[in-house]
């Protein structure tokens, strides 16, 4: 197996942005990442830390910080202890990899800093009522997505979802001219919190959204916005197989494949086949769906992101080895399902034949005892390396490890 090497130094908590964001530069040479280094005593999820961007020159070791924030980080979502109006948005966080522009909230200003000259510029300001998710930017870079919804959502974090469809809340897709600043669309969604927005690669009037948290989220998780109209991705029925879509599933953490032919998701079923996960293929029309059930025994918490080809995916979680070894890390967030997994593992789908295979690559042992400490795996631009946030050495780095080549013979075929 290959062997992952330290990017950063593990001195502070550094983090990749979140991973519907590249955090590499396309030339490769310029990581950007998250970190609370400048703190005088680095202390983890404390609102008021230093918490600041920061560029890595992959080549000589320097780091340069990117923005000036000096107000802790603000609230939104995953952070919902943070700061009210002040404070960098942790999760609003997107670069555009070809020009090195960073994209970001600031208090209640959407700015941008651009890695190479360390210009920052502000576009826009957020109305003060609204509190927000992560961001988005389009290929073009012409256009970048904020999802925002009124503060009151957020009143009691356990039951977010009930309180946004007794108050009939409102959430906004918001986007905004990269150059100008101005809002060109403010798309409403009725009864739903938007949080996961993601521009159609190789188009800036296209966004795949989700509903956060729904209670049915087995039919109101994936939804796409055609600059029409919105439709829903999942609803109740049954796949080609013969497994029936339920709205007692839970679907997650919906990506675009690289060149924006098909939607994949995961979850696990609930209903009859209750506790079986699954991943999930889509093209944005809701046609030619697919869903390929793993082993039963792979139940532990994970995401999965795209690599080079429709077929190839890396995943934090859920692989379990034959060792026998069950540890469940237990993160609050996760509703009791069972804690994460601890694999970084390339995962080859052959979706006309429905067969997954999983080449285990490393163990990353990250506590997943907060968002931040979640790996989220992504893949470099050339597919040669997949970078991941772990704390298991004390505080959060940054790694990576070669992502070699696929093996006929090697992993688990589900």
């Amino acid at each position: 197996m290959p062997i992952a090497r330290r990017i950063t130094d593990a001195q502070a908590n550094d983090q990749l942005l979140y991973f519907t964001s590249p955090s590499l530069t396309s030339d490769q040479q310029t990581l950007v990442f998250i970190s609370d280094r400048d703190s005088p005593i680095p202390k983890d999820r404390d609102p008021h830390a230093l918490v600041n961007l920061y560029a890595l020159n992959r080549t000589n070791g320097q780091v340069r910080r990117l923005t000036d924030n000096e107000h802790g980080y603000l609230r939104s979502y995953v952070y919902f202890e943070g700061l009210p109006s002040k404070g960098l948005g942790l999760a609003s966080l997107c670069l555009h990899p070809q020009s090195g522009d960073v994209y970001y909230l600031q208090g209640r200003q959407l700015r941008c800093v651009n890695t190479h000259t360390g210009t920052i510029r502000i576009l826009a300001e957020l109305p003060d009522d609204q509190v927000t998710g992560f961001t988005h930017v389009s290929d073009d870079n012409t256009l970048i997505c904020v999802p925002t919804i009124h503060e009151s959502a957020f009143n009691d974090i356990h039951t977010i979802d009930a309180t946004v469809q007794h108050n009939r809340l409102i959430s906004h897709i918001r986007v905004f001219n990269t150059t100008t600043g101005a809002q060109i669309h403010n798309i409403p969604i009725e009864c739903g919190w938007v949080t996961h927005v993601q521009f159609q690669p190789g188009r800036n009037d296209c966004i795949l959204f989700n509903h956060e948290w729904p209670s049915d989220c087995g039919i109101r998780r994936v939804w796409l916005w055609d600059g029409q109209q919105v439709l829903r991705l999942r609803d109740e029925g049954q796949n080609a197989d013969g497994m029936q879509r339920s709205r007692n599933d839970w679907v997650c953490h919906e990506v675009w494949t690289r060149d924006g032919t098909w939607v994949i998701y995961h979850g696990t079923y609930g209903g009859n086949n209750v506790g079986r996960s699954f991943l999930g293929r889509v093209r944005p029309d809701d046609s030619e769906r697919t869903e390929i059930a793993f082993p039963e025994q792979f139940q532990r918490y994970g995401h999965f992101t795209l690599g080079p080809g429709h077929g190839t995916l890396v995943s934090d979680g859920y692989y379990e080895s034959n060792t026998g070894d069950h540890r469940h890390a237990g993160d609050p967030a996760l509703s009791g399902r069972p804690g994460g997994g601890q694999w970084i593992s390339q995962v080859f789908v052959d979706w006309e034949q429905r067969q997954i295979h999983w080449q285990p690559l490393c163990e990353h042992n990250s506590s997943w005892s907060s968002q931040d400490a979640h790996p989220h795996p992504v893949y470099s631009h050339s597919g040669n390396e997949i970078l991941f946030t772990s704390d298991h050495e004390g505080r959060r780095a940054i790694y990576a490890v070669e992502s070699g080549v696929r093996s006929q013979k090697s992993g688990v075929r589900s």
